[in-house]
């Protein structure tokens, strides 16, 4: 993994879907229950790798009794198609929860945020790609990017002069 010593921000070429979906176990001692939903996110995750065209541009994960995927997805139309896609490794393990869900051994969660060019800024300093940088590419900081009041000014978000530089 290389970190990258130069300070960039994420460009801002559109709009962007934040997907964040996880799931809790709220019995440890049922793995019987909670195991089968634990397996199908990799699944869901390495279909994207073999088909970039769904509109999945990057996810990072976090595991503990609480999971996190966050995912970057090129529009909210792609993110309904593939939970909608009868191909796509989505539907049937959501039918199963469905039916396995019902115990409350496991719980799922998700949000989803539509995010304009103007919604979103970011810094990245000594860290490799990560997260919207690593979705959407990044450029360095420069002139006219050093805070992150400039970056959202960049991109028309109205900035409040009284607030202080968030760097």
């Amino acid at each position: 993994m290389t970190i990258n010593t130069a300070r960039t921000t994420a460009t801002t070429d559109g709009d962007v879907t934040v997907f964040l979906i996880g799931m809790r176990f709220n019995s440890l001692w049922r793995p019987d229950r909670w195991e089968p939903v634990a397996v199908a996110m990799p699944r869901m995750l390495n279909h994207h790798v073999r088909d970039p065209d769904a509109g999945l541009l990057h996810h990072e994960q976090w595991f503990g009794r609480t999971t996190i995927s966050v995912q970057y997805w090129r529009s909210p139309e792609h993110l309904h198609a593939f939970a909608a896609d009868a191909d796509a490794p989505h539907l049937k393990p959501w039918r199963d929860f469905r039916k396995l869900g019902r115990e409350g051994h496991v719980g799922i969660w998700h949000e989803t945020y539509v995010c304009p060019p103007e919604g979103y800024e970011s810094v990245y300093v000594y860290m490799p790609e990560f997260g919207l940088g690593k979705a959407l590419g990044t450029v360095p900081v420069g002139p006219g990017l050093a805070t992150a009041r400039q970056r959202l000014a960049q991109t028309g978000a109205p900035v409040d002069a009284a607030d202080g530089e968030i760097r």
